[in-house]
């Protein structure tokens, strides 16, 4: 249909072929073959002179504004991967996408004016295939296999407490003496009951108790403010309590980064100009050495 259209513009094969870059014969046949689908005769053909039938002349004004259509849905499609606009949807894990996501979403979109964001706060895992989802913000330790993985910040944890609760119990120096503390537990991942450090001699796994397991870092954070005990928490959560001397930290020179905040999206040729945009914003904004972790 493109072909057949240039035909009947240029007035001629010759005509439609150096404007498609085909050879005459190949858009003679490529004529010849709409010709036969269709079951009509499109063109009047003679050694010097071709001329558009009747139908021919109905079937091109509609192949025409088909090629007009296409060109603006190109333009379009190429506008919305040069620029960003169009709606983001965006997933986040709870306490990562709280704390520090949410609240970085007014500069981002003050900078696009043109781009709107779906965002969906939650922990369970999230299938941007099948949800339709652009880019998931995620703490891990290990990467799913069919996604790209774009490290936006190390994800530190801290051993602390308040400075009353180690005044009260004494400062730990070494692994071994969280034995005498009331260790608070957070219960989502790893081991219960069992901390892991890394010291000179390599891996140490501590058993500790205490009066509290919870599953949450930001509740369990809550008590350790509160007093209760000691725990190991995300720099992200409790940076700002670090800084302000509400919290005090021990034993970090045993704690080992073993986890990042990643930007998660779907393999593809041509990254759509808003995820990018957003990924680029976000390392920008965090980084590896990410405001929560500055004295």
């Amino acid at each position: 249909m493109a072909v057949y259209a240039h035909v009947v513009d240029g007035g001629s094969f010759s005509a439609a072929a150096r404007r498609l870059g085909m050879s005459r014969s190949a858009v003679s046949k490529a004529v010849a073959k709409l010709e036969h689908s269709l079951g009509v005769r499109l063109l009047h053909r003679s050694t010097r002179h071709l001329s558009v039938t009747e139908v021919g002349a109905a079937f091109a004004e509609h192949c025409s504004r088909i090629l007009d259509e296409m060109k603006r849905a190109e333009q379009v499609a190429s506008s919305l991967h040069a620029q960003p606009r169009g709606v983001l949807r965006v997933a986040a894990s709870v306490a990562f996408g709280t704390l520090h996501v949410a609240p970085a979403l007014a500069d981002f979109l003050g900078r696009y004016p043109d781009l709107d964001i779906d965002m969906t706060i939650a922990d369970r895992g999230i299938d941007l295939a099948e949800e339709g989802y652009d880019v998931v913000v995620r703490v891990a330790r290990e990467l799913p296999p069919n996604l790209v993985a774009r490290k936006l910040a190390p994800v530190r944890r801290k051993l602390c407490a308040t400075p009353e609760y180690f005044a009260r119990h004494g400062l730990p120096e070494a692994p071994q003496d969280l034995a005498r503390h009331n260790c608070l537990d957070y219960t989502h991942s790893g081991e219960q009951g069992l901390w892991r450090f890394t010291g000179p001699a390599g891996e140490i796994a501590v058993p500790v108790a205490g009066r509290l397991r919870i599953n949450d870092d930001e509740a369990l954070s809550q008590a350790v403010l509160g007093g209760l005990g000691l725990a190991l928490l995300p720099t992200f959560i409790v940076g700002r309590d670090l800084q302000a001397g509400r919290l005090r930290a021990a034993l970090s020179e045993y704690i080992p980064v073993e986890r990042h905040v990643y930007a998660l999206y779907l393999p593809t040729r041509h990254l759509p100009a808003k995820v990018r945009a957003f990924i680029d914003f976000l390392v920008e904004r965090f980084g590896p050495d990410p405001y929560w972790d500055r004295d």
